[in-house]
């Protein structure tokens, strides 16, 4: 009877051990998924590794238009950036495919893409709707540096007489068209040079991160479609940005520097919160032995002219328009000029003067 019992006792005991242990493993399943759900940009400690489209946590349903109430912005002088769009002309064209088109490339097509002189969208395939460019090229990480030949020489065969300057951005990058026509309106575009954020290793003047996004002046096109009929370049590697950067260096295109009159940088090739948050990418990470000039962690990471940030989901996307296009703090008149920033007392004078004829005008209306 005593060992009866015990045998009770000792199959509730396992059958109640086996219960409890299957319902821990439910809830940490459970926690552990949500928590996936939310995971952050992961950033892989290979700077040619898995692509962000592999990875897409923060996806909206419909795209917004922010600049449909312009009314704020009315009495906002505009006329420099006005200019500087009639006389720097780029075309832009994002790399994409027909699994990103509603996750990301409508988002960009929403937001920064409305201030390229001429915007194309290049996809393994056609689609009419969108619209995108067909490349008839597979998809796949393999297939990038195709693809990135085939859009340029598209472009150069195209739309070469259209645009002075020709940028490449990933379906995830942002880009600040206005600051990108004040670096290059201190060159011409029958210079053969290049732009991006500018990595140092296996190239000897260093390539454009791809991420990034990187900019040809029309030279530099023309050079770099050239490269291939004469079999200077070929398809050496799918690495797309160092591949293209190798190629660069053969046709005597230059690396150009992209940072600001303060040696800040312009194309970041994260998002700004890696680049802001000290500490916030280990010292490990491939990314501190890449960069060509000394790297910045914290504010002064990153130009007030900033051109570029990579790894920017749909949500952020709506974030940076809104930060650089819409908010102004009350009572600040803007005055940062990048191109006195090497003489400041010359600055100052020209500051003091603005606010002297301002005073002078308030006076005379009273």
């Amino acid at each position: 009877m005593a060992s009866s019992k015990s045998l009770m006792n000792l199959l509730t005991f396992t059958f109640g051990s086996a219960i409890g242990f299957f319902v821990c493993y439910l809830l940490f399943s459970i926690i552990l998924e949500e928590q996936v759900k939310v995971q952050p940009h992961i950033l892989h400690n290979d700077p040619h590794g898995q692509h962000s489209a592999d990875i897409d946590n923060n996806q909206l349903q419909g795209q917004m238009n922010f600049n449909a109430d312009s009314g704020q912005h009315k009495d906002e002088n505009k006329n420099i950036a006005e200019g500087l769009y009639q006389k720097v002309k780029i075309l832009c064209w994002v790399m994409t495919g027909p699994q990103n088109l509603e996750k990301k490339a409508k988002h960009v097509k929403a937001t920064w893409a409305q201030r390229c002189n001429k915007i194309l969208f290049m996809s393994s395939e056609e689609n009419k709707d969108f619209p995108t460019v067909g490349l008839e090229t597979k998809e796949g990480r393999d297939q990038l540096y195709w693809k990135t030949i085939k859009a340029f020489q598209y472009v150069h065969d195209h739309y070469f007489d259209d645009a002075d300057w020709f940028m490449k951005a990933d379906d995830d990058t942002y880009v600040a068209l206005d600051n990108l026509r004040w670096l290059l309106s201190k060159y011409s575009p029958e210079q053969p040079i290049y732009f991006g954020r500018r990595f140092k290793p296996y190239v000897k003047q260093g390539y454009m991160s791809g991420g990034a996004g990187y900019v040809l002046s029309k030279e530099a096109l023309k050079r770099f479609v050239a490269a291939f009929k004469t079999n200077k370049c070929s398809h050496s590697s799918s690495i797309e940005d160092l591949a293209l950067g190798k190629c660069m260096e053969i046709v005597n295109v230059e690396a150009g520097d992209s940072r600001d009159t303060s040696g800040r940088e312009t194309f970041h090739p994260f998002v700004p919160e890696h680049h802001l948050i000290r500490g916030y990418l280990s010292k490990t990470f491939w990314y501190w032995n890449y960069n060509y000039y000394p790297t910045v962690e914290g504010p002064g990471c990153c130009s007030d002219l900033a051109v570029s940030f990579h790894y920017v989901d749909s949500v952020t996307m709506y974030h940076l328009e809104y930060l650089i296009y819409h908010l102004r703090p009350y009572g600040y008149s803007y005055r940062y000029n990048p191109d006195l920033a090497e003489n400041p007392d010359e600055q100052s004078k020209n500051e003091a003067l603005e606010e002297n004829q301002k005073l002078k005008q308030k006076i005379s209306e009273n």
